[in-house]
């Protein structure tokens, strides 16, 4: 299996969220995957949310990449300098937050979490075919705390 990397470093700005996006369809549409294509806008919805997690939750900056594989499966991982474990939230009706991993769950084949270096790394997986089936990822806990 070939696969291709592609990084972008992220502030620690939510204004960065938006640069994200616009950087992944670039880089999507460069791999062959067309802007109109249901997986570009699934996967930049994806990215939206992993990178605003980073941003927001953690205050440090990122590094968002994205491997793409020969057999048309795309990566997507956001890594950041907090040892914290991400926590899925559950959303009450009204609230306008907390439903970020909830959507990542709903929208990969496969996600997870795992130790980077002092920090740790979120990813995601969405295979081109339809037919693929979804498995949510397992993280692996860690207790720790916020670190830029």
């Amino acid at each position: 299996m070939q696969v291709l990397q592609v990084q972008l470093e992220v502030g620690p700005d939510p204004a960065e969220v938006g640069r994200a996006r616009r950087w992944a369809r670039k880089r999507l549409a460069g791999s062959g995957i067309g802007e109109d294509e249901p997986l570009a806008e699934t996967l930049v919805l994806l990215i939206s949310e992993l990178v605003t997690n980073a941003v927001v939750h953690t205050g440090c900056p990122a590094v968002l990449r994205m491997l793409f594989a020969a057999e048309g499966g795309v990566r997507v991982e956001v890594a950041d300098s907090s040892d914290r474990p991400p926590r899925p939230r559950h959303a009450a009706g009204e609230d306008t937050n907390g439903r970020g991993l909830e959507l990542v769950d709903g929208l990969a084949d496969r996600w997870g979490w795992q130790p980077e270096g002092a920090g740790k790394s979120i990813w995601c997986e969405v295979d081109r075919t339809p037919e693929a089936a979804a498995v949510p990822g397992e993280g692996v806990s860690s207790p720790g705390r916020v670190r830029c």
